[in-house]
């Protein structure tokens, strides 16, 4: 599926401002429930919204019986690990903290294009993707003043960005072998059961606090977040290469850092300031050509 320029931008902006309101948004939400549990929960309603989208709009391009183990192994890194791994660490660290150490999946997913998918990787490419790393970690400086670091927030996060950077590749890598949306719905309700479930035998159901705060948040983060928001990020994997797209992630706490301050209350920095320049000079140097291919472009 190829996207044009205008469309790209409209869901890149859609895709960076949803999945940046999803920290804050989370943060709040866990004040009414426990986080497995509702990691399920949501993931579930996500799904499920899509699963009658696909049905309605796509009832015969499933083929479940060929590409069922696709469906599984998404479901696995993309999802299970990823929202578990994601709501359990963000009892441990500041949401701002906690995201800067995620968004390493840019990085990993730079250098699993380049080994597993043949993507291209030149020196512009490189710089870039460290460089939106620095960046975020600079947009987090102001998340650290006062706060106790924990290293089971700290490995929960990076595990998090791991295996968001495997199923990020992996989707990109099987793209032409399954529809995108059915793809995004099977992966939501398999993840959402599995972890409703475990959340349901560890979690008390009755600890839930259903009050009109948690219904809006619980389903602004399922609808937007989850179920629109995973359906754009993998349509636009599938139409780009990866690492470009996933550069564009790096705006992501920036956002994420600026809707805490709107929500939460938490203080802006100047950090913000020299981490937005950096993000953005980071995305330029990604998706700038290669070298060589600027070379060759102006000889012909």
């Amino acid at each position: 599926m190829r996207t044009n320029g205008a469309r790209t931008a409209w869901m890149v902006t859609f895709l960076v401002t949803a999945w940046g309101f999803n920290w804050p948004l989370s943060k709040m939400a866990l004040a009414f429930t426990p986080p497995i549990l509702f990691s399920g929960m949501r993931t579930l309603a996500g799904g499920i919204i899509l699963l009658i989208v696909a049905r309605i709009t796509r009832p015969g391009q499933l083929n479940l019986r060929k590409t069922w183990y696709i469906y599984l192994i998404s479901s696995l890194f993309n999802i299970i690990l990823y929202y578990a791994l994601q709501t359990i660490g963000l009892a441990y660290l500041p949401s701002g903290l906690f995201s800067a150490i995620v968004f390493l999946q840019p990085m990993l997913v730079g250098i699993l294009s380049w080994l597993w998918l043949g993507d291209p990787m030149h020196a512009w490419k490189v710089a870039g993707l460290v460089l939106g790393f620095v960046g975020v970690g600079v947009i987090s400086l102001g998340s650290l003043s006062g706060v106790h670091s924990s290293n089971i927030g700290i490995v929960l996060a990076v595990a998090t960005s791991v295996s968001w950077a495997i199923g990020t590749v992996y989707v990109k890598k099987t793209s032409s072998l399954v529809d995108p949306v059915w793809l995004v719905a099977i992966q939501l309700v398999i993840g959402g059961m599995l972890m409703s479930g475990i959340g349901s035998a560890i979690e008390p159901l009755q600890s839930i606090r259903w009050t009109g705060e948690f219904i809006a948040l619980f389903a602004i983060i399922s609808v937007i977040v989850i179920a629109l928001g995973w359906l754009v990020y993998f349509t636009l994997i599938g139409s780009g290469e990866a690492t470009k797209v996933a550069s564009y992630t790096f705006l992501i706490p920036l956002i994420s850092a600026f809707a805490s301050a709107l929500l939460m209350r938490e203080p802006l920095t100047l950090s913000l300031v020299g981490g937005l320049v950096l993000v953005l000079v980071s995305i330029y140097l990604v998706n700038r050509p290669a070298p060589a291919v600027k070379e060759k472009a102006s000889m012909q």
